[in-house]
């Protein structure tokens, strides 16, 4: 037997048929963030205001969530990279042993692998993540974001909920 006989089942049967979603989620997360790079001033000041609650803007960050350890000396962006990474191999690794049918589970860790290799793109190349999202109320200000972030979110939303529901299942 040839190894593409024996891939070919794994892809079909197994959550790595969701695979694709990651891929599209990452293209569409690099792709906004070159456009945003190439056609928008960087900074607050060239905000492009979209609704009353909501602005485009192109920021860098250099740190995690919410900023988090952005002043360090730059260690932090292969702290990062290397968590991203492992969470990554340890999501595919858990897909390949899922059932395609694991819908849920399949597509959240789909979402957090595409945010997270989106997020990594930027770390290895540009040696920070580019944030454009600025949602805000009054004068506060959400900590800007971007496409990445939002589909690890999701993705981390759904586990939460299929936990629940599966300890509601159990019960």
């Amino acid at each position: 037997m040839t190894s593409d006989k024996k891939t070919l089942p794994l892809l079909k049967e197994s959550g790595l048929r969701w695979l694709w979603l990651a891929g599209i989620i990452f293209m569409a997360d690099i792709s906004i963030k070159l456009f945003v790079m190439k056609e928008m001033g960087y900074g607050w000041a060239n905000r492009i205001e979209v609704l009353p609650f909501f602005n485009f803007l192109y920021v860098h960050n250099y740190g995690a969530a919410f900023s988090f350890l952005s002043d360090q000396a730059g260690w932090q962006r292969w702290f990062f990279t290397g968590i991203a990474i492992s969470v990554c191999g340890l999501l595919v690794y858990w897909m390949r042993k899922a059932p395609q049918k694991d819908k849920l589970n399949n597509i959240a860790y789909a979402l957090i692998i595409g945010g997270a290799i989106g997020n990594v793109f930027d770390r290895l190349v540009h040696g920070f993540v580019v944030d454009y999202l600025d949602f805000y109320w009054g004068n506060y200000h959400w900590p800007a974001f971007n496409l990445a972030d939002a589909a690890i979110c999701v993705g981390a939303g759904l586990i939460i909920l299929d936990g629940l529901r599966s300890g509601k299942k159990e019960q």
